[in-house]
């Protein structure tokens, strides 16, 4: 696929998987398939931890959170009837102190300097 096409998809869409290993691959210059092999391991190990309703800390980046959500009474939109909504868990993300810096195009600011 063209750099042109594929930038114009990613406006669109994000970016996806694929994407994400193949950036890597080339700013790396390791091999595809070794470059995917960590990706899949990273996730897999992630995806792992969060079942376990454990934090996921990665500094610069952020904090991705199972979060408990207790049971409540809610209403049906349909006919209004009173519902019961049981507890569930939900996953969060906090974005780190450079990612925003980044993301929002302020400089980091450094302690002391």
């Amino acid at each position: 696929m063209q750099q042109a096409t594929r930038s114009a998809l990613r406006e669109v869409t994000g970016v996806t998987k694929a994407d994400l290993i193949d950036d890597v691959t080339q700013a790396t210059g390791l091999k595809k398939k070794d470059v995917t092999n960590v990706v899949e391991a990273v996730f897999s190990t992630m995806t792992a931890q969060l079942k376990r309703h454990e934090k996921v800390q990665i500094v610069g980046f952020g904090t991705f959170e199972p979060r408990r959500r207790k049971a409540r009474v809610g209403r049906d939109p349909r006919n209004q009837k009173t519902i019961r909504i049981p507890a569930s868990w939900s996953l969060g993300f906090r974005p780190g102190k450079q990612l925003k810096e980044m993301v929002s195009g302020k400089a980091a600011k450094r302690r002391g300097r």
